[in-house]
C-alpha cells in the first residue's frame, strides 16, 4: 500500500509533466499499463518507451490531478485531466480515471478508462482549458 507522501510524490511528478521520470521512479520492472480494454503494455521499460514516443509527438503536454484520488489498500484511483498540444497546433484534451495496483511504494499494474472520443483534434483556442 502505498503511504500519503509517496502517493503525493507521484502525483506531483506527473502534474511537473515528468511521465517518464514518473514512470522509471514509480513503477515496478515488471509493471503493466493497459488502456481501457486493450492488451496491456509490460515491463517498465516498454512503458518508459511507449511514452516516449507518444511525448515525442507533442509540443506541450499539461498534466493536472482533478481528484478525487480514492485509496482502499493497495488499489488506487486517481482522476487526471491532460491537455495535449501537437507540433501543428492541434490540441487534444483527456479526462481519465486510472485504477492503479500498488506493491508497496510501486505501482505494478495500471489500466486507464476513458472516452476515446476525446482525442478528437480541436484548433488551438477551442474548448474548455
Amino acid at each position: 500500500m502505498p503511504c500519503a507522501d509517496t502517493l503525493a510524490r507521484f502525483i506531483a511528478r506527473v502534474e511537473q509533466n515528468a511521465h517518464v521520470e514518473a514512470i522509471e521512479e514509480f513503477y515496478t520492472p515488471d509493471a503493466s499499463m493497459q488502456e481501457n480494454l486493450a492488451a496491456p503494455r509490460a515491463g517498465r521499460d516498454a512503458l518508459v518507451a511507449h511514452e516516449q514516443r507518444v511525448l515525442a509527438k507533442t509540443q506541450s503536454v499539461r498534466s493536472e490531478c482533478v481528484g478525487p484520488v480514492f485509496v482502499s489498500g493497495d488499489c488506487v484511483v486517481i482522476r487526471w485531466r491532460f491537455r495535449f498540444e501537437s507540433h501543428d497546433g492541434r490540441v487534444r484534451e483527456l479526462e481519465e480515471l486510472a485504477y492503479q495496483q500498488w506493491q508497496g511504494d510501486r505501482i505494478h499494474r495500471e489500466q486507464f478508462f476513458y472516452d476515446p472520443a476525446q482525442f478528437a483534434p480541436r484548433p488551438v483556442g477551442a474548448g474548455a482549458g
